[in-house]
């Protein structure tokens, strides 16, 4: 188990918390309030609210954010190299089991560098294939059975794509070095610490909701405008948005990045929405798309 919360682990993540609803437009509800009938998550906070420090540094409240400092600062309290957080989902072909035909999936939390590009397998954190029993072993259960509706594989076992993000992708987030929980580190929490903070994030970004109160739903007939989507996604969650098409004429939606810096380590910083200009963050779609209905297996 983690170890206990202290006031301020609480009071930090309280605040961590709030900062993740999204910047939304000002006439839509917070897609986390139980009065949304929309919202597909279950509301009572039974997944992500855990002590997100969990052994891990204390870090100030008014440190810098990721991408903004030109100066010497706590390594364990600021995320570097890889600084850009893109939370990317996937807009399946097929409703997988044990989903439903409005759900967008979860792909990863990726640290690109500021420039936008990225570096990958980078060895700050430890590797782990065994991902669902690091997280059977601290309790994370609930985490589990959402993720596996939520972060599903197309190929192979939901274990070995969880397995290849966090291997890929967290292992170069510095702040999930063991260095930086101190005495009480103990294999495991970095991936805790990663997924916890992944999902939570994506429970902040319902697409399938923020696209039909812009009059955008899955059709086989109707076409959409590229910039209608991107505008749609970027009030909703105050982030910069990239979208990534299939199809032979990259005219079919499929994915929705979104980017963020972070005030702070992973493990209790704040997400701050990223609404600048950096390499590779024009997708690849046609001015016009389909937004297919997804097909039963």
């Amino acid at each position: 188990m983690a170890p206990p919360a202290s006031l301020r682990s609480a009071l930090a993540y309280a605040s961590n918390f709030v900062s993740q609803i999204p910047l939304g437009i000002s006439n839509l509800p917070n897609p986390l309030s139980a009065l949304s009938p929309l919202a597909p998550f279950n509301t009572d906070s039974s997944v992500t609210p855990y002590d997100p420090l969990t052994g891990a540094p204390s870090c100030p409240l008014d440190g810098p954010t990721s991408c903004h400092n030109n100066t010497d600062t706590d390594s364990c309290c600021f995320i570097h190299p890889g600084g850009r957080l893109l939370l990317t989902q996937f807009w399946d072909e097929k409703v997988h089991v044990g989903g439903s035909e409005e759900d967008w999936t979860l792909h990863g939390l990726w640290p690109d560098l500021c420039d936008g590009s990225y570096d990958q397998y980078c060895g700050m954190a430890p590797r782990f294939e065994n991902i669902t029993d690091v997280l059977k072993h601290y309790d994370q259960g609930d985490l589990i059975e959402d993720m596996n509706r939520y972060w599903i594989a197309n190929y192979g076992t939901n274990n070995h794509l969880w397995a290849h993000e966090y291997n890929k992708h967290a292992t170069c987030i510095n702040t999930l070095a063991p260095s930086c929980y101190g005495e009480g580190y103990t294999p495991g929490l970095e991936v805790v610490d990663y997924f916890v903070r992944a999902f939570g994030l994506f429970k902040m970004l319902d697409t399938y909701w923020a696209l039909v109160n812009a009059g955008i739903e899955p059709s086989y007939k109707k076409t959409y405008s590229l910039a209608k989507i991107q505008s749609a996604l970027e009030d909703f969650s105050g982030s910069r948005v990239i979208l990534k098409c299939t199809g032979r004429h990259h005219n079919v939606l499929h994915e929705a990045w979104y980017v963020y810096f972070v005030k702070g380590s992973l493990q209790s910083g704040e997400f701050v929405p990223a609404r600048d200009t950096f390499k590779g963050d024009e997708g690849n779609c046609a001015p016009e798309v389909r937004y297919l209905p997804k097909r039963h297996k």
